[in-house]
């Protein structure tokens, strides 16, 4: 595939994994991105993971034709995009590998003590020159790795963005939800925590003339770019970015479920434009995730466990806060036969949290829900839904 006339792809498409990061399901596979420009000198632009080395040497080879690289640009030592550097040495060993101070640091710490290679140390703004092409490298620490680093070849609006703008997904299946969902997901499960690194390097990206994003995963991108710039703007200032609730549960017997249920039907008869519903026990826990981040508002309808929290609604939780959950509204449904203390646990996990407001009313039910209990959830309705009959 060509990217232009002067950079080709040569990545592969992994339809073996069943977890990518060891916890993230990907049922579409995972495509792990590398790319040549062919100039006066040539660059790779990255390797591929172990499971996929000779594949990809292939790739590269077949790009390269007859000539020899000059450059390997290692923007980020993931094992995933790294793993294939010893084995592309031993084929090509006057090439020069480009990385930065951290980057070498981990690749000792991967591979062992560092081979005799040439190397190229860069900083934030040093630049490469190809010939009619020019690599400018931009620093991204802790997006989402200590020694991360973008390059943007100046002549052709090219960004190399390392993980960032990539989503779930190989290449060669078509998402049939197209692009933002996986990357959602994507984005908010692995990137999630480092919304302040995100938007320093956003504030570099807005002073170049990006025509095309190469990511290491999933597709290039080189339409409406603005849009791409602007959705990873909102994710990373962790604001809202479509209007509506998310219900997310955990029930033991379905007297819970039922009160959710309820909650969300009364929302939709309401006027809330969107409501998306999880059982957080049976559903993908990042979609839930993915969710959590994606509307402005959040209830959470759990029971009493052992005096505390649901341990999946624990975990849940955990796993929003551990992301810098921020700038939303939360209500709480609990339920315990004869000491309810959810709401109050769930409260006291999310404290800590930037610029969240709870809402007046939480639901307590005790076991199976009465008349009060259904007039309880109007009420919490009405008040969640107040904006949009105003």
């Amino acid at each position: 595939m060509k990217i232009s006339e002067s950079i080709l792809y040569a990545g592969v498409n992994d339809h073996q994994i069943d977890l990518f990061e060891g916890q993230f399901e990907v049922p579409l596979g995972m495509a792990y991105n590398s790319y040549v420009i062919l100039d006066e000198k040539t660059a790779v632009m990255d390797t591929a993971d172990v499971n996929f080395t000779e594949e990809w040497l292939g790739n590269v080879k077949a790009a390269l034709g007859d000539r020899k690289p000059d450059y390997l640009v290692v923007h980020h030592m993931e094992p995933d995009h790294s793993a294939s550097i010893l084995r592309f040495l031993e084929e090509y060993p006057e090439t020069t590998v480009v990385g930065n101070a951290k980057t070498f640091t981990f690749f000792s710490q991967f591979y062992g003590a560092l081979p005799e290679m040439k190397q190229l140390t860069v900083k934030n703004g040093d630049t490469l020159e190809l010939g009619s092409h020019t690599l400018n490298f931009v620093l991204a620490p802790m997006v989402h790795w200590p020694e991360v680093m973008m390059s943007y070849e100046s002549s052709e609006g090219v960004l190399f963005s390392a993980d960032a703008f990539g989503k779930f997904g190989a290449n060669d299946v078509e998402d049939p939800e197209g692009w933002s969902c996986e990357a959602r997901r994507y984005y908010f499960g692995i990137v999630g925590k480092y919304g302040m690194q995100v938007q320093n390097v956003l504030k570099k990206a807005k002073t170049l003339d990006i025509r095309t994003i190469c990511p290491l995963h999933g597709p290039v991108l080189d339409e409406d770019i603005a849009y791409y710039l602007n959705i990873y703007d909102t994710w990373s200032s962790y604001q809202p970015e479509t209007e509506g609730i998310f219900v997310a549960y955990t029930s033991v017997y379905g007297h819970t479920k039922e009160a959710a249920l309820l909650l969300a039907d009364l929302l939709r008869e309401k006027g809330c434009p969107k409501v998306a519903v999880a059982d957080l026990a049976r559903e993908d826990e990042y979609e839930s995730v993915e969710d959590a981040f994606r509307y402005g508002t959040l209830v959470l309808a759990t029971t009493t466990y052992n005096g505390e929290v649901f341990p999946v609604m624990h975990q849940f939780i955990h796993h929003l806060t551990s992301r810098g959950y921020q700038n939303r509204k939360i209500a709480f449904v609990e339920n315990g036969s004869w000491a309810p203390t959810a709401a109050k646990c769930m409260k006291a996990l999310l404290e800590g949290g930037k610029n969240l407001t709870f809402a007046e009313h939480t639901v307590t039910i005790r076991s199976a829900m009465t008349d009060s209990d259904r007039a309880a959830i109007a009420a919490l309705a009405d008040e969640l839904t107040e904006k949009y009959r105003a």
